[in-house]
């Protein structure tokens, strides 16, 4: 697992940082308004090897972005949902899914996308 940096020159760097792992955003995606046990998290995302999902959950659980429960019973139950650092990610999220979007079809990129897999992003309160 990468260690937790002290300094960034810029706060782009650490938004990148943070959220810019292989299946970072892939995995805070897939987790917006709902929780996730690990193995569904493994069918959704099936390209990544259980050790590197672990090292991306484990990174974005550091950074205080997701939350991981773990309930004790056999065989071992595991949850993850968006912190509430995490739920301000969202718009974030939202707005590069849908700049992707945009992307493929100007390039005429094919891409099996299921819109109903991320919901559309809540408008933050207060």
């Amino acid at each position: 697992m990468k260690k937790q940096r002290t300094e960034y020159k810029c706060p782009l760097e650490a938004t990148m940082d943070i959220i810019g792992g292989k299946y970072k955003g892939i995995i805070l995606g897939y987790l917006i308004g709902r929780t996730l046990r690990y193995n569904e998290l493994q069918k959704l995302i099936p390209q990544a090897t259980p050790k590197m999902l672990i090292q991306q959950l484990k990174e974005l659980e550091r950074d205080g972005i997701i939350v991981r429960k773990l309930y004790p019973v056999v065989p071992p139950k595991t949850e993850y949902s968006l912190s509430k650092r995490g739920k301000t990610l969202v718009p974030i999220i939202w707005e590069l899914n849908v700049w992707g979007i945009r992307y493929l079809k100007e390039e005429h990129i094919p891409c099996k996308y299921n819109p109903g897999v991320l919901p559309p992003p809540q408008k933050p309160k207060g």
